[in-house]
């Protein structure tokens, strides 16, 4: 599989999944298959459960999941793995940027490395 992966995440209570993110090229989908939790994105907030599914297309929209529970959240996540694609932190000084030779590097967001 090269052009898309799968995730099988697990999040303990009071975890996130990430920080609020969007990517440059890189679309996702997400399915719930335990738990609850809370998608946070521009439009707000959106409480989760088991069965609910949600896609992230095209790229650019910011989003996280939050468990905010006391049980932990497991969902899959599948998006396409693009070489090219970039990672923004809206809320945070922090951008993923691939660099001449391919390798994804951390940087502020005026693009000095950390």
């Amino acid at each position: 599989m090269r052009t898309f992966g799968v995730n099988l995440t697990r999040l303990p209570p009071g975890v996130q999944s990430a920080l609020l993110h969007s990517h440059s090229v890189q679309e996702e989908f997400v399915y719930i298959l335990e738990g609850e939790g809370t998608l946070i994105t521009d439009a707000g907030e959106t409480p989760l459960c088991a069965g609910m599914c949600m896609g992230f297309s095209p790229a650019g929209a910011p989003h996280q999941v939050v468990n905010r529970s006391s049980g932990d959240l497991v969902f899959l996540e599948v998006g396409t793995r693009e070489t090219a694609d970039e990672g923004s932190y809206p809320n945070d000084d922090l951008k993923v940027v691939t660099n001449a030779e391919g390798k994804r590097l951390s940087a502020h967001k005026d693009g000095t490395p950390y």
